[in-house]
């Protein structure tokens, strides 16, 4: 994701936010605007939420960044060492894990859309906690029929994110609360 250079397709005049000032904002609130101004630099205008989600794919970016730098042990024994939580998975799970958020990652970043990484790692983080908190969903697992799932589908925006490739993947909703989803 090359977060300046994709930024956004749509583009305004600083005179519309004070001509149409809502329509503008509605625009923003569904993806990134440029606001040109005559006598300045021009200015991005996004929600809250896409500059979030672009924050948490940088810094998830860095962490990945200095993951493959090291050489020392398998992706997956690397990714525990910077993601801890990670150990609480089966070494099998850890490998699926790992491969899923490099996956998640390239999509993201060739899509510039930080919601499919940011929900892999939602989805992975959650699957290794769940066990570990009392009253959770995971108190008692419901399993695909056997102890390994099938293959699910990739998370699609604003839908349901469910599990890939493990023993028991959580089923997550990336709606946003002011939706009702």
């Amino acid at each position: 994701m090359t977060i300046a250079a994709d930024l956004p397709a749509a583009t305004r005049r600083s005179s519309d936010l004070s001509k149409r000032s809502a329509e503008v904002f509605a625009e923003a609130e569904d993806h990134p605007v440029t606001v040109t101004r005559r006598d300045g630099e021009a200015l991005v205008l996004m929600s809250q939420r896409e500059a979030e989600g672009r924050a948490r794919l940088l810094n998830f970016a860095a962490q990945l960044i200095t993951v493959t730098l090291d050489d020392r042990g398998s992706l997956a024994e690397r990714m525990s060492k910077a993601f801890p939580w990670m150990l609480a998975l089966s070494p099998a799970d850890q490998e699926s894990c790992a491969q899923d958020r490099v996956d998640a990652a390239r999509a993201s970043f060739s899509t510039d859309q930080p919601h499919l990484a940011i929900a892999e790692l939602t989805s992975w983080k959650e699957t290794a906690t769940a066990p570990s908190r009392p009253g959770s969903a995971a108190a008692a697992p419901v399993w695909s029929g056997s102890t390994t799932m099938r293959p699910w589908s990739v998370p699609n925006r604003g839908g349901r994110q469910e599990g890939r490739a493990g023993s028991l993947r959580l089923i997550l909703w990336s709606g946003h609360p002011d939706n009702g989803s």
